[in-house]
């Protein structure tokens, strides 16, 4: 065991390496950078203050200033190799357009992003869990053909769309739900309760959103775990023995055939905190994590980009282990070796 998770450990190096290293070297292509945005700014106030309509071009020393401001004085591979060294003490950088650190903006923007992927999270579960069983116990009927036929259903349409219509539906035309934001603009004047049932009136839509094609996956994945133990020798055996059907299914079935789920969970967990719906959070304008990696790419904010996708991918990979070591932790026939 110690051997592989020292294999794991050391072959994420070069997969955080990899990534990294991919993603500059696009970056340096990519037209409109920072670096040539402040240049244009300046370009256009010069012919202002000249007063014609033309351009006018900056002396060469305000052009080495700009490219100084921004690193971009030094060769590509310096950059690069400077960008390692800081990451690899969790120095992320700092935004060149909201003159913050790149950690205090993922902290400042977290919390709109836990609000939806825990929310998601829990009601996937709750809801896929014991639909999974029902539908396993129930395989075949009509109760298990209805619903696999909406659980497809809402896992084929688009959470994005399913986020418009309900806006045009529920947030405009009923007018039941806000259409924007998670709080409302008066909310630090509300008592404790109205302050709940405030957040909890702005995150339904959004939520209501992501969960309906989130759980689809887990649900069928239950179903089909629940259908492969129910058919195997020791259940036979168990009924054999004059235990009830639902001790059957509760004290023999329900806990072998949860394994492919409960190692899926850390990822799953673990990845609420920090995965942000960027479609779900910019319609409806919630400032969370998948806004800023939008706005980032966007507005070229390289260093936001580089080093959320750093600490994301590391996260990631470090996710990924732990669900692998779930395995032998609820299943001791997982051998690693």
């Amino acid at each position: 065991m110690g051997s592989y998770v020292a294999r794991r450990l050391l072959l994420m190096l070069p997969t955080l390496l990899g990534v990294l290293l991919l993603n500059f070297v696009v970056i340096q292509f990519v037209p409109g950078g920072p670096a040539e945005q402040l240049l244009a700014q300046l370009t256009s106030q010069e012919a202002r203050a000249a007063g014609g309509p033309g351009v006018r071009a900056l002396d060469p020393q305000q052009i080495a200033e700009v490219k100084a401001l921004y690193g971009f004085d030094k060769p590509a591979p310096e950059r690069f190799v400077q960008m390692l060294r800081q990451y690899a003490t969790f120095d992320l950088g700092k935004s060149f357009m909201q003159h913050k650190t790149v950690g205090e903006l993922i902290v400042e923007k977290l919390p709109v992003s836990i609000s939806l992927g825990l929310w998601t999270f829990f009601i996937s579960y709750l809801i896929a869990v014991p639909l999974g069983v029902a539908k396993a116990v129930r395989a075949g009927s009509r109760f298990d053909f209805v619903t696999t036929l909406i659980v497809l259903v809402g896992y084929a349409i688009p959470g994005f769309v399913l986020g418009v219509a309900l806006l045009v539906v529920f947030g405009g035309q009923l007018q039941w739900f806000p259409l924007r934001g998670l709080t409302s603009p008066n909310w630090s004047d509300l008592s404790l309760g109205g302050k709940i049932v405030d957040y909890l009136w702005h995150i339904t839509l959004p939520v209501t959103a992501m969960v309906l094609g989130s759980f689809a996956v887990t649900a069928m994945l239950t179903k089909n775990s629940f259908l492969e133990e129910i058919r195997k020798q020791y259940v036979l055996t168990a009924r054999a023995k004059g235990l009830s059907e639902r001790q059957v299914l509760w004290k023999h079935v329900f806990r072998n055939a949860l394994i492919p789920i409960v190692t899926g969970f850390p990822a799953a967990f673990i990845g609420a905190f920090f995965t942000g719906s960027l479609l779900i959070e910019t319609l409806f304008s919630l400032d969370g994590l998948g806004l800023l990696s939008y706005e980032s790419v966007i507005r070229r904010d390289y260093p936001v980009v580089l080093g959320t996708l750093f600490l994301f991918t590391l996260i990631g990979l470090v996710t990924k282990l732990i669900s692998d070591l779930c395995y032998v932790w609820v299943d001791p026939r997982v051998k690693f070796d």
